[in-house]
């Protein structure tokens, strides 16, 4: 976490405490003692987040994105399947606790906590899968739906859990793609999430990468301030070390981290995306063409490998982190 900016004074509010390092939207952001990651303080109440999630966020905050989500999908459909070769490379055919003894099956149930539009669960489906996914928007588990996708719509916590293992037994893999930067308290949602894992299954989560060396270096060359920081949306800011460390503190072991092109180059190539949505679409368009590029050439592996070595250097627009329970 060295790379955050200069901090301007101490903040506490309960066990939340720790330098003020930004301050966005009347919000101020700490790298918190507590909890090991940064946040925003204070953190909002969780049943007006739910409703704003369940009602607002798709409709008013991200009005294309299930447009934009479907014209990308053969683009996200490389780390889907990337995270999916990853999951079935590390469950084996093994037994799955939820079938019986002696009657051992290739381990295929997933669950995609906060499943946006259902595009990954397609992908998994597609493959073999059973698969299940939790949504607070009512717009996004809608569109799942209609993609095939068994969704259970409302806002994933301890309270909801049990229900999603009530018929169909835990699950050999869990997915959390851009959950936890939205949610009050991540270490809930994750303990939460890993007792629906069964023994031996995998968790991946993904979030965006803040506070990286690309959106320092980019700060400074396109003078943008911290662009990145946008309470009360998104609520906590990870890098792969701490997301990592919360992972490995509840008890699961890291296997592998990845991410994606980082697209914080285009600012520090002289695209100020920043304030232009219709650039950042440019620039996002770039990126999918340079994975395609590799793809077309045959080179699956070493876009893999090229990946995996930009997250050892915590660079990238996402830090992702599959782990495994014991």
């Amino acid at each position: 976490m060295s790379h955050a900016a200069s901090p301007s004074e101490y903040l506490q509010d309960g066990r939340h405490n720790g330098p003020r390092i930004a301050h966005a939207n009347h919000h101020n952001i700490i790298e918190c003692f507590a909890c090991g990651f940064r946040h925003a303080l204070p953190l909002p109440d969780a049943a007006a987040l739910e409703r704003e999630y369940r009602e607002n966020y798709y409709a008013e905050e991200k009005p294309s994105f299930i447009a934009h989500a479907g014209e990308d999908q053969p683009w996200f459909e490389l780390a889907q399947n990337d995270r999916l070769d990853s999951f079935e490379k590390l469950l084996g055919a093994s037994a799955s606790s939820s079938e019986a003894v002696g009657h051992p099956k290739i381990r295929r149930r997933i669950l995609d906590i906060g499943c946006g539009p259902g595009f990954f669960l397609k992908t998994a489906i597609a493959r073999g899968w059973e698969g299940h996914g939790v949504e607070p928007s009512r717009q996004a588990a809608a569109h799942a739906r209609g993609l095939g996708a068994a969704v259970t719509e409302g806002f994933f916590n301890a309270a909801l859990a049990p229900s999603l293992i009530s018929s169909g037994g835990r699950f050999d893999a869990v997915n959390l793609t851009n959950v936890l930067e939205h949610v009050p308290d991540p270490t809930a949602i994750l303990t939460a999430a890993i007792a629906l894992l069964t023994p031996g299954g995998v968790l991946c989560v993904g979030v965006p990468n803040d506070f990286s060396p690309l959106q320092i270096a980019a700060r400074g060359a396109a003078q943008t301030g911290d662009w990145w920081v946008a309470p009360p949306h998104h609520l906590n800011y990870f890098d792969f070390d701490s997301l990592a460390a919360l992972i490995e503190g509840l008890g699961l072991t890291v296997k592998d981290r990845t991410t994606s092109f980082p697209m914080e180059a285009f600012l520090m190539m002289g695209d100020n995306y920043t304030t232009d949505p219709a650039l950042g679409r440019v620039c996002h368009n770039k990126r999918k063409r340079f994975d395609f590029a590799l793809e077309a050439a045959g080179m699956k592996e070493t876009r893999r490998d090229f990946y995996r070595a930009l997250a050892k250097l915590g660079i990238g627009r996402e830090a992702v982190v599959i782990a495994v329970k014991p």
